[in-house]
């Protein structure tokens, strides 16, 4: 059997389960459409309900319908049309894992899809309402239990998933070294980026998410959305931010470099020793909250080894001085999306876990087990919205100014790998990506 099939064996089993335990006995899956922007006839990209893209691999189906039954086969009512002014979808190649019947019509397809569905005493929707599909006699629509019971499952990866992730981290991969060498080049950030989608043979619609990149002073935006057309007169760092994505599974990947040998490029330094240190500590059944504050300790340390406070580690974590310079979360679930769904989910039954006080941008706080695939990207900024409101504090007394006005107009650093949790202990997919790069030149 095909990596594929056995990855269709175990959804359906996961299905069954779901089902079952949501007093489902079919549920149809909704492919989702495009739908125009506002006043207009364009649409933006097109991205399929993750539910719908872990059975077909990525395969591109708009309109279509899957129709997955607790016990039996899987069916895809696959839409397809003659076309002139659109390249119609490819018939999906699903290894025979999955039955496929063809429409030319809407309305057919969704008649054959209700013909099945009255088989079945209760029913479900999932997906996007007002769209193909939604305006069945459905049950019920994206019932909770179901989509709980999914979501948690999502986390871990089967083996053809996590072959998917690991191709689009040498996509990313390679669209990171093309873009290090147009920075050390005098690029800006544009020119940068259109270096990075050309390496990574990636189109603005096929990224997993809008790429950032970050020169001086704009690193210290978290989600920075510009592309400058002109390089400043002076280059003091760059901080990228881009995925890649193969068959529908994303990679998320994250590199901060110097332009000179300088206090910046030790704080880079430090930052990148300490994530791979945190890394080689994690195993399954920690705590990610756990892993979190943590690395927040390992920050302290940092910043007092380097004389950005004045105070020990131990009272930069306890006063909170490390929340300005580290304000997001340590990572997130990755897979069919950037930001994977279930991060706070308590069980497969539902029910939250909710990030601590201290930390409410964490997007993680399950217990870590085998086959799940997260990132792991701290960070240390000079965001001045922060560190103002630091700088009056009790806290602030102890932070060393001058040193840290001097980094202002770096922005920030983040450091951020994709990694697998293993029986024996972690797999570091990103970190592979570039030694076989490095291999390869």
């Amino acid at each position: 059997m095909s990596a594929f099939t056995d990855h269709i064996a175990e959804l359906r089993r996961r299905w069954s389960g779901a089902l079952a335990s949501a007093g489902l006995d079919v549920a149809v899956v909704a492919a989702g459409t495009s739908r125009p922007y506002f006043l207009d006839d364009q649409s933006p990209p097109y991205r399929p309900n993750p539910h719908f893209a872990q059975w077909l691999a990525g395969a591109e189906c708009p309109n279509s319908l899957l129709l997955v039954r607790r016990n039996g086969p899987v069916t895809l009512y696959f839409h397809q049309v003659e076309d002139y002014w659109h390249l119609p979808p490819a018939t999906p190649d699903l290894d025979d894992a999955v039955a496929v019947e063809t429409f030319d019509s809407i309305d057919a397809m969704t008649t054959a899809v209700a013909r099945e569905v009255e088989r079945f005493n209760r029913t479900a929707f999932v997906g996007e309402v007002e769209t193909p599909g939604s305006n069945l006699p459905f049950g019920e629509v994206n019932p909770p239990l179901l989509l709980n019971a999914l979501h948690y499952g999502r986390a871990r990866k089967t083996p053809f998933e996590i072959a998917c992730m690991r191709r689009a981290t040498e996509i990313a991969v390679a669209g990171h070294v093309a873009a290090v060498a147009a920075f050390r080049a005098g690029a800006s950030e544009f020119e940068i980026h259109q270096a990075y989608l050309s390496a990574s043979q990636q189109t603005e619609s096929s990224l997993p998410y809008s790429s950032i990149v970050a020169l001086n002073e704009h690193a210290g935006v978290l989600h920075y959305q510009h592309y400058d057309r002109n390089s400043p007169a002076v280059r003091k760092s760059f901080l990228i931010d881009a995925g890649g994505r193969y068959r529908g599974y994303a990679a998320d990947v994250t590199r901060t470099y110097a332009a000179q040998s300088d206090a910046f490029a030790a704080l880079i330094d430090a930052l990148d020793a300490e994530q791979l240190a945190i890394i080689d500590t994690i195993r399954a059944g920690m705590s990610y909250v756990d892993l979190h504050d943590a690395m927040h300790r390992s920050i302290a340390g940092i910043l007092s080894n380097l004389g950005l406070v004045t105070c020990s580690a131990e009272a930069a974590y306890q006063q909170r001085i490390t929340d300005a310079f580290f304000p997001h979360g340590i990572g997130h679930l990755i897979g069919l999306q950037t930001h994977d769904v279930g991060g706070h989910l308590a069980s497969p039954e539902g029910g939250t876990r909710a990030p601590p006080e201290r930390y409410p941008a964490l997007r993680l706080t399950r217990a870590i087990e085998t086959g799940q695939v997260f990132t792991v990207e701290p960070g240390i900024y000079f965001i001045p919205m922060l560190l103002r409101q630091l700088r009056p504090s009790a806290a602030g007394n102890d932070v060393a100014w001058s040193e840290v006005d001097a980094l202002m107009g770096h922005g920030g650093i983040r450091i951020e790998d994709n990694v697998l949790i293993t029986e024996d202990g972690v797999e570091n997919l990103t970190r592979e990506a570039f030694a076989g790069a490095s291999s390869a030149t």
